[in-house]
């Protein structure tokens, strides 16, 4: 496959002329213009770029994308998202949808697409409700939630969006959240990898779910509650203004992290892990650190590219064709035949 050749675009090429229909304050707005701020940085083409959602709030952001785009069907996203990248694999791909679009009626079409390790960006808004169809509560709901659907709370235990993906053998998962400064990065890692690469984030629900990730993801003190996750750099959180420094450090014997204090910067001697992006067990673990005891994972969780589906399909048609000439009429005349004589009126 030939590299898709670089060109310079700015944040207005990738605006369009639609009213953009969210609610007032609602975090997709600020996930619109991280992406259309990081396509620039990319040196995407408009022309080249295919945005694909199903059903939901996420699933208007093909409207909002000066591109290409189709907005299909509840949870289904990932299917045509597959037919278009095997149809032409130089198009640049993103995939659009939330918790409810992705992990309940799409769960199974979306595992699919991350196991067979199709070259897309996918993302998945997550805001733990459903907010198009005013407020029910989703897959990733916590338990407790109240909602339409829950008055008294629910009693399902969410899922984990990450540790999904790990699961279903994805080759790169992140995570970020809507308003962070950090989030075009996620991205920029997710467009540089070869395959399926999924970002999880985390998105503000103004009307159905205000606030819900406040606990990590309020400004204030936010140093104390967030782990921003770089290959090869010390797993290291906190500041001196809040307190002080801190890690995590890894205890091999019972598989587990615990958060250790930071002396003077020196994070080897506290015993702080180094983050490897190829590590998928570590990964894993990370995905479902619990917060509160342990702060927020975010970044690049897992990295660890390999073939792609679609350069697969592409080697078994050129096996397949291979020394073989195109010729219709006598693949019409092969194998068992007939002549038909005779007419409707005088039937033989």
């Amino acid at each position: 496959m030939n590299a898709p050749v670089k060109i310079e675009t700015t944040l207005k090429d990738w605006e369009t002329d639609q009213e953009v229909r969210w609610c007032p304050g609602c975090g997709d707005y600020a996930i619109l213009k991280a992406v259309q701020r990081t396509l620039p940085q990319l040196g995407s083409d408009p022309a080249n770029t295919v945005f694909i959602s199903g059903i939901g709030c996420s699933s208007r952001f093909p409207y909002y994308m000066e591109s290409y785009g189709f907005h299909t069907i509840h949870g289904r996203a990932p299917a045509v998202a597959t037919g278009v990248k095997l149809a032409n694999p130089d198009l640049d791909v993103w995939l659009v949808t939330g918790d409810g679009d992705g992990l309940s009626i799409g769960g199974n079409h979306l595992m699919h697409v991350l196991r067979r390790n199709v070259n897309m960006q996918i993302m998945l808004f997550n805001n733990e409700i459903y907010g198009l169809t005013k407020g029910q509560y989703s897959p990733t709901s916590r338990e407790g939630t109240r909602s339409p659907s829950t008055p008294i709370g629910s009693v399902d235990h969410p899922a984990n969006p990450c540790a999904f993906a790990l699961g279903a053998g994805a080759r790169f998962v992140g995570r970020g959240i809507d308003v962070s400064k950090n989030l075009p990065d996620v991205l920029k890692a997710a467009h540089a990898h070869q395959g399926a690469a999924f970002v999880e984030i985390f998105q503000n629900c103004i009307v159905y779910n205000k606030d819900v990730f406040d606990d990590f993801a309020a400004p204030k003190g936010a140093e104390d509650r967030q782990l921003w996750l770089e290959d090869g750099e010390p797993m290291l959180f906190g500041s001196e203004k809040t307190g002080g420094a801190k890690g995590l450090s890894f205890d091999a014997d019972s598989l587990s992290f615990r958060v250790v204090e930071v002396a003077d910067g020196d994070w080897q001697a506290a015993g702080v892990r180094v983050h490897d992006a190829k590590n998928r067990t570590m990964a894993h673990i990370l995905a479902e650190l619990p917060f509160g005891e342990f702060p927020m994972p975010l970044g690049v969780l897992y990295d660890d590219p390999r073939a792609t589906f679609e350069s697969g399909v592409s080697a078994e048609r050129e096996r397949a064709v291979s020394g073989k000439q195109a010729n219709l009429a006598k693949l019409l005349g092969s194998g068992q035949t007939w002549t038909v004589d005779g007419t409707a009126q005088d039937p033989v």
